[in-house]
């Protein structure tokens, strides 16, 4: 089984320094653009099925890239990014940060110590999510000689990435950084053990 994991392209709120989660943004004209240069750098591979999170910037991404493929694309919301709550909107970073958000990034600053806000999630629980979607995935019979498409969001393929490298700890689940907008990770399963193949890729000239 070969996994080919995908960030979203870019929406408004990412370039306004904004917190998402599970705020429903769509991509923007240039996160369009780095979805179609993703496309052609994966267009070679023979994917035959594709998981996306629910969320439209994802479910948008997956299908530019998979565009004039007879390739199923199912939702899978154990894939959505990870839950914020109150924090949703915030301007988190940039000049017009908002001194509101200093407690929300801690989550970044001081993981062990980070309060969840009204509504969120914490890392432990987006870590129980994603830890049942791969173990599902890993146990079916019928994907293991499958290339598969999965489109997701920063916090949670960060999360699938310590999960495939076994990193437990959450003082160290931002150790690697965040994988940025539609950047590719390849992941060879073999008996249910994941192995990356190359990790971070982008198939765009950065603008």
């Amino acid at each position: 089984m070969k996994l080919y994991l995908v960030r979203h392209g870019e929406t408004v709120w990412n370039k306004e320094g904004r917190v998402q989660g599970h705020s429903d943004i769509p991509l923007n004209e240039y996160g369009r653009y780095l979805a179609e240069e993703t496309a052609k750098g994966l267009k070679d591979i023979p994917f035959e099925l594709a998981y996306t999170s629910p969320l439209s910037r994802a479910k948008e991404t997956a299908e530019i890239i998979l565009a004039g493929r007879d390739v199923p694309i199912y939702e899978e919301a154990r894939i959505q990014e990870m839950g914020f709550g109150a924090a949703e909107g915030l301007r988190c970073r940039g000049e017009n940060r908002e001194p509101e958000s200093d407690e929300f990034n801690k989550l970044f600053t001081d993981t062990e110590n980070y309060k969840v806000p009204e509504g969120g999630e914490s890392i432990l629980q987006l870590m129980d999510r994603i830890r049942g979607f791969l173990q599902k995935l890993y146990e079916n019979p019928k994907l293991q000689d499958k290339a598969i498409l999965i489109t997701s969001h920063g916090a949670t393929l960060t999360a699938m990435l310590n999960l495939i490298k076994g990193k437990k700890e959450i003082a160290e689940f931002w150790e690697n950084g965040v994988p940025v907008n539609c950047a590719v990770t390849e992941v060879e399963v073999r008996n249910g053990k994941p192995e990356i193949l190359c990790e971070g890729k982008v198939y765009y000239e950065r603008k």
